[in-house]
Order: structure tokens, then C-alpha cells, then sequence
């Protein structure tokens, strides 16, 4: 994004909430649609995001919504009436950047995420899969013996997914340093589960008996699925991926003892093998429903934990401990508040977080149904905080 204009200094109002003070611009005052604050964060050498992870002195917490790009937008909607394929969405150069940087564009988030799926890999993988409107991922051929995993080949990024590589250059390009790039990458066991039960599940009652019943042949998916993504992982970051998440969304069904088993070793392995050949690059891990496991996702080495809304963002860092940052925690459905809720609900989350190592998030993905002027809001309000 150039920025070829003269500014004016903007007049603020200042709103003060507990102990931040919020200044919001009374309108933006560059000819380009940028604000002095923006301005400022382009003539950094670091995205503010990739700051606050590594520790550095920021002066607000930096902030991006997971699905910031997604159904609650009506451009993203209007794509959808055109393109009515999820993987002709996510599959396409020309528009997963459009999609991608659609929430760039609105409303200038501190992170732009690749618009892509965690179950974009598995072709590659010789897995095949569709996502259906109204029913979601679908496996047509479901995994359930030693011969299904023997059929599964490991993934060559280059080769099956090039548009990924494509895309996050452009997006690079695009978004200019003005804010952190991310990638992702499903987890070995929720990639796992995904196969195994054929889609989505409520019980997983098929991938525990796999596991219990079975553990070899499990253990022998999940280390195909971990040398994949680690690669992955190394593909995305070679071609613009300034920080990348890992989604385990389904460890969290597993007991303590069983996710020391079948997630936590292939976690620690995805980053060991990332961070021997890209040790700078930020490595964020999210599983929804973790207060159970909390301490437990330390171990496995990444950068940042992003913390879900069931566990409280004070208790979160204080089990965590100082040394690894937090993403997080805002529940989605504040977004369905009104304007003062959405504030005090943001004020709330970064006080307790603390100055320094957070990344402001929801808990999970924005809802459908989501009013876009209150992620507007939300924006507005977290960009306008000062530690």
C-alpha cells in the first residue's frame, strides 16, 4: 500500500477506562484514508505484531480477529454469490488475496491471516475431500486401518498447493509491513480426527478407538500429518508468512494423559523441525477448550498461546507464565453487544493481560451473523489503546 499524500495533525477525543487511556481520532486526516498512527506503524522495520511476541517495548497490543475475513462481511458474501465453492475460494490465487485482504482494507487489523482451510493439504496427501455448504468438510475416504495410512503420501507444498506460496508473496507485497502476514496449519491429531471420522464430529468416537484400540496405526498417521506440516509450516514462512498458527482445535477432547500422547509429541516436533530452519519465525498454537491443558502447551515450544474465552485472561497468564506471550480472549458473541459492551469487554481483556507479549484476539473465529460495524468497533477501539 503507497501512501502519497499530505496530513493534517487530527484532533482526538480521549476516553479513559480503568487504566488505559483511549484515543480515538475525531476522522481521519491523510487524503490516502491513512491516520498519523498509521503512518507512523509503516515507517517501522517490524509489524507491531511480531514485536509485541518477541517481547519488544510496543505501545498498544497489536490485534487481528481469527475469520476477520469470512461470512459476516458482505464483499465476502458477494464473492460467495459469484464463487459459491469454499475450495474455489481458497484454491484460487486472484481470490484468496482479495478475500484476504478484505479485512485489511475495512479495517486495518495488525495481522492479515492467509484465507485458506486447515484441510487444504490433504489432496496432496492423497486424501481426498470436499467442503459442503450447510455439512462442512467431508472425507470421502475415511481412515480406519495400517493399509488406509500406508496409502497416505507426505506433502510437497510446492507441488500441490503453489497458489498458497503465490498468495502470501502478493500479500507481502500488499500489505507492506504495515502489518504481520500469517499463515497456519491444522495439528497433527485435529488433522487426524478430520480424516478418521470423516468430517466433523461430536463424540470422536472413531478416532478414540483408533487410538485406544489401535495406537500404532494412529501414531503412524499423525507422523505423516507432522512431517507434513512442518513442511508446510517452512513453505508458508518461505513465501511471506511473517508468523504462522497451528490449530489443534480437536486436542482438547483428549484427556491430559492422552494428549501427552497423541499431541503434544508431534506439536514439539512441528517446532523443533520449523525452528532449526526458521528460528526468528513466530509460532502460535490455538486449541479451543484448553483451560484443562493449559500448562501442558508450553511444552510443545511455540511462541504464543492463544487463550479461548472459558479461561480468564488473568489466570491464563499466570498459569502460563512470563515467559511465553498470549493471543486472545475476547468471547465472539460480545461482538453481538452494544458498543459500550464491546469497549469495557476489550478494556477488560488487555488489562488483564497485562503490558507487553499479548496479542488481542477473540476466543475463536468471528460468528456468522456478526454486525460488521461492531468488528468495526472493536478495531477502532483496541487500535486507539495506549499501554
Amino acid at each position: 500500500m503507497s501512501i502519497m499524500s499530505s496530513c493534517s495533525i487530527p484532533s482526538f477525543s480521549s476516553i479513559s477506562v480503568s487504566n488505559f487511556t483511549y484515543r480515538r481520532p475525531n476522522r481521519f486526516i491523510c487524503s490516502a484514508g491513512v491516520s498519523v498512527a498509521e503512518l507512523k506503524a509503516v515507517s517501522a522495520t517490524e509489524p507491531l505484531l511480531l514485536n509485541a511476541v518477541r517481547g519488544e517495548d510496543v505501545e498498544r497490543p497489536p490485534v487481528w480477529l481469527m475469520r476477520q475475513a469470512g461470512r459476516y462481511m458482505k464483499s465476502y458474501q458477494a464473492i460467495c454469490e459469484k464463487h459459491p465453492s469454499f475450495r474455489e475460494r481458497s484454491e484460487n490465487v486472484d481470490l484468496v488475496v482479495e478475500i484476504s485482504l478484505q479485512p485489511w482494507k475495512v479495517f486495518q487489523p495488525d495481522g492479515v491471516i492467509l484465507f485458506s482451510d486447515i484441510l487444504t493439504p490433504l489432496p496432496g496427501m492423497n486424501i481426498p475431500f470436499d467442503i459442503v455448504k450447510g455439512k462442512g468438510p467431508i472425507i470421502f475416504d475415511p481412515i480406519s486401518t495400517a493399509a488406509d495410512v500406508d496409502k497416505v503420501r507426505e506433502f510437497t507444498p510446492e507441488e500441490w498447493v503453489p497458489y498458497v506460496g503465490e498468495a502470501l508473496t502478493i500479500l507481502r507485497k500488499e500489505v507492506n509491513n504495515e502489518a504481520a502476514v500469517l499463515g497456519f496449519v491444522g495439528a497433527p491429531f485435529t488433522l487426524a480426527s478430520y480424516v478418521v471420522e470423516g468430517g466433523s464430529s461430536k463424540h470422536f468416537s472413531k478416532i478414540k478407538r483408533l487410538a485406544f484400540s489401535q495406537p500404532k496405526v494412529l501414531h503412524a498417521l499423525l507422523q505423516k500429518f507432522t512431517t507434513s506440516m512442518a513442511k508446510y509450516i517452512q513453505y508458508q514462512a518461505d513465501n511471506g508468512a511473517q508468523a504462522v498458527q497451528i490449530f489443534d482445535s480437536w486436542a482438547t477432547e483428549l484427556s491430559p494423559a492422552d494428549f501427552e500422547e497423541f499431541s503434544l509429541p508431534y506439536l514439539k516436533q512441528i517446532v523443533d523441525t520449523v525452528k532449526r530452519t526458521h528460528p526468528n519465525l513466530p509460532l502460535i498454537l490455538y486449541a479451543s477448550g484448553s483451560g484443562g491443558l493449559l500448562e501442558r502447551l508450553p511444552l510443545t515450544g511455540v511462541d504464543v498461546v492463544s487463550l479461548d474465552w472459558t479461561v480468564d485472561m488473568a489466570e491464563g497468564r499466570k498459569r502460563l507464565g512470563s515467559d511465553i506471550a498470549v493471543q486472545g480472549n475476547v468471547d465472539p458473541g460480545v461482538l453481538f453487544g452494544s458498543k459500550d459492551f464491546i469497549t469495557n469487554r476489550i478494556h477488560d481483556t488487555v488489562k488483564k493481560a497485562g503490558k507487553g507479549k499479548h496479542i488481542l484476539n477473540l476466543g475463536h473465529g468471528i460468528v456468522v451473523g456478526t454486525p460488521e460495524e461492531n468488528v468495526a468497533h472493536f478495531f477502532e477501539v483496541a487500535k486507539g489503546l495506549r499501554y
